[in-house]
């Protein structure tokens, strides 16, 4: 659809870029961003606009929409992309960490959504996608600060969307399972500098085999296909609140609505496997 705008973030590798690649085949005017704007210096070759955008950073914040409100006049979609996984027990996981995960999925977000809402309102249209994941719905042992900022992400999307629903604003969350993305290599980094209590080694030992195993799976998503259903989402007049991307997704959705006492006896089986 020509003539629209959108705002991407975390368009370095994965998602992010696979997004910014589709909304350009669609004739979108892409605003393509990430920390280091070499890294995306093809995306400006291929015909998007591109610019330095750190979440954790106001200033670069309100750079970027100002240049876009100066530049298109108006702002159609915001994709709220940029995030990185902390994983590991919550015991080894400093506040530090805890923090820095929340700083960017979940203050990021929030910065960026009350930069670009005054814009949104004034042309009373637009589109807010805060890409989330399957652990906005659940949780494992292991997951929690990734878990909690993508909980939290999610919440304050079901908030927003009921408080800009009469200013023709829509607020979507899409939740990917596991993509063949480099979304993992950081992880393992974090993950690596965690200081490991041996009672936790089944936890390490869990986490470690999922986030091998995670990119190479029968179900595991291609970027592209995630990015296709961000675009759609946004080309909509009036988009669903949520999108599970894949079947993976789709069935782990089901697992919040079992006891929690259930649950915690599927992670005691677990457990017991390592």
């Amino acid at each position: 659809m020509p003539n629209k705008t959108v705002l991407i973030t975390g368009c370095s590798s994965g998602i992010g870029r696979a997004s910014a690649e589709a909304f350009r085949e669609e004739e979108w005017k892409v605003y393509a961003t990430a920390r280091d704007e070499e890294d995306i210096a093809d995306l400006e070759e291929a015909g998007c606009y591109t610019a330095e955008l750190d979440v954790t950073n106001p200033d670069d914040i309100e750079r970027v929409v100002d240049r876009i409100d100066e530049e298109m006049g108006r702002l159609d979609c915001l994709v709220n992309n940029a995030g990185f996984a902390q994983y590991g027990p919550l015991e080894d996981v400093s506040t530090k960490r805890v923090r820095e995960q929340f700083d960017v999925n979940v203050f990021g977000p929030h910065r960026l959504t009350r930069e670009v809402l005054p814009m949104m309102r004034a042309q009373e249209d637009g589109t807010i996608v805060n890409v989330s994941s399957v652990y906005g719905q659940i949780s494992t042992p292991g997951a929690g600060p990734y878990a909690g900022s993508k909980f939290a992400l999610e919440a304050m999307s079901d908030s927003l969307r009921a408080e800009v629903d009469d200013l023709g604003i829509d607020v979507v969350v899409v939740q990917p399972g596991p993509v063949t993305t480099e979304f993992s290599s950081r992880a393992e980094t974090e993950l690596d500098e965690l200081p490991q209590t041996r009672e936790y080694g089944w936890v390490y030992e869990a986490i470690e085999d999922a986030t091998m195993t995670s990119d190479s799976l029968p179900f595991a998503l291609e970027p592209a296909e995630v990015a296709t259903v961000i675009h759609d989402a946004a080309s909509l007049s009036d988009p669903e609140p949520r999108y599970p991307v894949g079947q993976f997704a789709k069935l782990s959705a089901y697992t919040r609505y079992l006891p929690d006492r259930l649950r915690d006896g599927i992670f005691r089986f677990v457990r017991k496997l390592f």
